[in-house]
């Protein structure tokens, strides 16, 4: 008797064949991150066979967006320049019906930040990709699964919810994604590389939910793997972009962690 398939089984299976079809398709991303997050941000997408860009010029972000596959808006670094850039990228983004990740990066320390996300908010992203503080500065509301489902309806898009074990919803489906490494954390930018890779799954996956679930469970496992090996962060850093690089489809179908 076959049993039915679950939504857990479209992820795992959905991040299986992500990793094989970023390293086809070498989608191009086009990221306004913090400059913080940008050379880690660059080698992730690269590691994962993408092709990023990371340029803030208001003259020839257009151009830019008409060439890639994907956007992410990171407000991780909130000065006048970025928020322009920002603007600018998502009016393109919207123009040429381009998928882009809003990551609203500490929006819970500035009430101007807040206020810029949900403005950015009503422009339709694809995915918000955000912690549990960030979550409840731009929600007005506490962090949990059903109160991101109702954002998710709300707003008609994917909220995925980070954390230790990690929520992604558009309001319909919801899956809880358990793979990933203490040393995560410790890591500059690396919640932003991830954002960045639910960016890259939105090329070359339609289905923003699953696109969403499938790179944060992706990303997880590298760091699962990198864990194995390495001595403290500098080393986790290093491994993490190895393991990135070598993922394959079985690997990540065994190890993937999705309820």
């Amino acid at each position: 008797m076959q049993h039915p398939r679950t939504a857990s089984d479209d992820v795992a299976q959905g991040a299986a064949a992500l990793v094989a079809r970023l390293a086809a398709r070498k989608p191009r991303v086009h990221c306004i991150t913090n400059a913080v997050a940008q050379n880690f941000t660059a080698n992730a997408l690269l590691a994962a066979g993408c092709v990023p860009s990371m340029t803030l010029s208001p003259e020839e972000i257009g151009a830019f967006i008409a060439q890639a596959d994907a956007l992410l808006v990171n407000l991780g670094t909130f000065d006048a320049e970025r928020r322009e850039a920002a603007r600018a990228a998502v009016a393109a983004a919207t123009e040429r019906a381009v998928p882009w990740v809003l990551d609203p990066v500490f929006i819970d320390r500035s009430a101007l930040r807040t206020e810029f996300a949900r403005a950015l908010l009503l422009r339709g992203p694809a995915v918000v990709r955000l912690n549990h503080a960030e979550f409840a500065a731009l929600a007005g509301a506490p962090p949990t699964a059903e109160t991101a489902r109702e954002r998710a309806r709300r707003h008609k898009t994917v909220i995925a919810l980070s954390g230790e074990v990690d929520i992604v919803t558009d309001g319909a489906r919801t899956a809880q994604i358990a793979n990933g490494h203490a040393l995560m954390g410790r890591i500059t930018a690396m919640g932003c590389a991830g954002s960045a890779l639910v960016a890259a799954a939105l090329a070359v996956e339609t289905d923003a939910w699953l696109a969403a679930a499938a790179a944060l469970a992706v990303l997880g496992i590298a760091g699962e793997i990198a864990g194995e090996t390495a001595q403290g962060p500098g080393s986790f850093a290093a491994a993490f972009l190895d393991a990135l690089y070598r993922l394959d489809a079985a690997t990540v179908a065994a190890r993937a962690k999705v309820t």
